[in-house]
C-alpha cells in the first residue's frame, strides 16, 4: 500500500503527467455528462419498461448499449458512441488491403497517416447518417410509446435528431483524439472502456441483488472474475521473442558480422489481432437467425431461431467460437505482415541466427506466426465464450455474465495495460519506480 501510494505522489510531481491526467479525466467527464441528454423531443420517463427490456440480458441490444455506456437505451445524443468511427476505421484498413491508393498513404508516413485520418472521419459521418435515421425508426419499433415522442415522429422530429445524432458521434470523436493529443492514453479506446466500466456497477447490484441470500456464490463469481482478468492479462501482453542479430558498424562505415554483433529481439504477439476477430464474429452472428426466419415455420427454421438467437446457448457459442478462430487468422495475416519486416530487418542489417535474410526470413516469421496464431487464437475463442460458460454453470445473471469475457472485458484490460505503460514511461524517465515492477517492457513470454 505504500509503494502505491509513493506512486501516486510520483506521478502528481509530474506537472506534464499531472496535467495529461486531468485533462485526460476532464474530457471522459464530459462525454458521461453528455451520455445523459436525452434527444431534444423526447421524454426520456416515458421511453417504457418494453424498450428498457431490450437492452436486458445478454442479447445485442446489451452489447450496443454497454459500449455507448447506456446512452443508447436512453436516446441520448450520444445514442451513437464512438461505434460508427471504429467501423469506419475498421473499413478504412481492409480497404487499404485492395486499394492501391490507399497502401500509398500507408507507406508516405506521417502526411498519409493524416490523410487516411481524414477519410475516416468523412466515412464516419457516411455510417452515421445512415445510422440515425435507423436508430430512430428503431425506436418505435422496440416498444417507445408515442408519448414518449413530445413533437411527434415526423420531418420536424427526425432531420434535427439525425444531425444532433450524427454531430454526437463527431463530438465524442473529437474528444477522443483531443485525450490521445493532449491527455493519456488511447482517446477512443478510453470513451469505449468507460463506457463499459460505467455499466458495470448496475450490472453487479442486479446480481448482488438476486442472490442475496447467497454469499459465497458472489464470492466464488468474484474470484472466477479476477481470474479470468488474469488470463485475459496474460493473452494481451504474451510474446514470442525471436532472437535477431545485428550487424556492428566499423569505424570505417561497413558492416561486420560477427559475434559482437547487437543481440535484439523480434516480438510477435499470442493475440496480435486483439478484439477484432470477436467483433467481426459478433457481426455475422445475426446471420443464421435471419436465414431461419427466410426459412419460414419449417423445422429447420425453428432450430436455427432458437439455438441462433440465443447468445448463452450450446450451438450459438460453438458457432461464435469457430469463426473467432478463423477470423483472428484472416485478422493476423492482413496485420502482420512478416514479408515487409523481413525486408525492413535485412536493410538495417540484422539477421535471424541460422535464418538467411530475405524471403526465407520472412516464411519463418510467417511459420511461427502460425504456430503461436492457433493457440492464441483458441485462447481468445475461449475468453470470448466464458460469458455463456459461467452464466449456465453458475446461474449468473447475463448482463453481469457479460463480463467474464468477450469484447467488453477484453477491451478494458488491453486499454488498461496500455495507459499504464504510458504513465509508466513517464515515471521511469524521471528515473521514480513505475507501475509496472518491472518496468514498461515486462512481458509474459509464450
Amino acid at each position: 500500500m505504500k509503494n502505491f501510494i509513493d506512486t501516486i505522489k510520483n506521478i502528481w510531481n509530474i506537472e506534464e503527467l499531472k496535467n495529461k491526467i486531468l485533462v485526460t479525466l476532464g474530457l471522459l467527464l464530459v462525454y458521461r455528462f453528455g451520455a445523459q441528454v436525452s434527444l431534444p423531443g423526447m421524454d426520456y420517463t416515458k421511453l417504457g419498461a418494453d424498450f428498457a427490456g431490450n437492452f436486458q440480458g445478454g442479447g445485442i441490444g446489451n452489447l450496443l448499449n454497454m459500449f455507448t455506456g447506456g446512452a443508447f437505451a436512453k436516446a441520448s445524443v450520444f445514442a451513437l458512441g464512438i461505434m460508427p468511427y471504429i467501423s469506419a476505421s475498421i473499413v478504412v484498413q481492409l480497404m487499404g488491403i485492395a486499394i492501391p491508393y490507399l497502401q500509398k498513404l500507408q507507406k508516405e508516413g506521417e502526411s498519409g497517416r493524416k490523410k487516411i485520418t481524414q477519410i475516416t472521419r468523412w466515412l464516419t459521418i457516411v455510417i452515421c447518417l445512415v445510422q440515425a435515421p435507423f436508430y430512430l425508426w428503431g425506436l418505435g419499433q422496440l416498444g417507445v410509446p408515442d408519448e414518449a415522442f413530445m413533437m411527434g415522429k415526423g420531418l420536424d422530429f427526425i432531420i434535427p435528431s439525425v444531425i444532433i445524432l450524427v454531430t454526437g458521434t463527431i463530438f465524442a470523436m473529437w474528444l477522443g483524439e483531443k485525450i490521445t493529443d493532449k491527455g493519456i492514453g488511447n482517446g477512443i479506446s478510453l470513451l469505449i472502456m468507460v463506457g463499459i466500466i460505467a455499466y458495470m456497477p448496475q450490472a453487479f447490484v442486479q446480481e448482488l441483488a438476486s442472490n442475496a441470500s447467497k454469499p459465497m456464490l458472489i464470492l466464488i463469481e468474484i474470484v472466477i472474475w479476477l481470474a479470468i482478468i488474469m488470463a485475459s492479462i496474460m493473452l494481451v501482453m504474451a510474446v514470442r521473442q525471436i532472437p535477431v542479430q545485428y550487424a556492428r558498424r566499423t569505424a570505417s562505415g561497413g558492416y561486420e558480422k560477427n559475434i559482437f554483433g547487437a543481440r535484439q529481439f523480434i516480438p510477435l504477439k499470442l493475440n496480435a489481432s486483439g478484439v477484432m476477430p470477436i467483433i467481426f464474429a459478433q457481426a455475422l452472428m445475426f446471420v443464421p437467425s435471419a436465414i431461419g426466419k427466410g426459412l419460414g415455420s419449417s423445422a429447420a427454421g425453428q432450430w436455427m431461431i432458437a439455438n441462433f438467437q440465443d447468445v448463452f446457448g450450446l450451438w450459438y457459442n460453438l458457432l461464435f467460437a469457430f469463426l473467432i478462430i478463423i477470423f483472428t487468422y484472416f485478422y493476423t495475416a492482413i496485420t502482420v505482415p512478416t514479408n515487409k519486416m523481413a525486408d525492413d530487418l535485412k536493410r538495417s542489417g540484422g539477421f535471424i541466427p541460422g535464418i538467411r535474410p530475405g524471403g526465407e526470413t520472412g516464411e519463418y516469421l510467417d511459420k511461427i506466426m502460425s504456430q503461436i496464431t492457433l493457440p492464441g487464437s483458441i485462447f481468445l475463442a475461449l475468453i470470448a465464450i466464458f460469458p455463456a460458460i459461467v452464466g449456465n454453470i453458475l446461474g449468473i445473471q447475463q448482463s453481469w455474465a457479460l463480463f467474464f469475457g468477450g469484447t467488453s472485458l477484453l477491451i478494458m484490460v488491453g486499454v488498461a495495460i496500455d495507459t499504464m505503460q504510458q504513465i509508466n514511461s513517464y515515471l521511469l524517465n524521471r528515473h521514480y519506480d513505475g507501475l509496472m515492477k518491472t518496468g514498461k517492457n515486462r512481458k509474459v513470454v509464450a
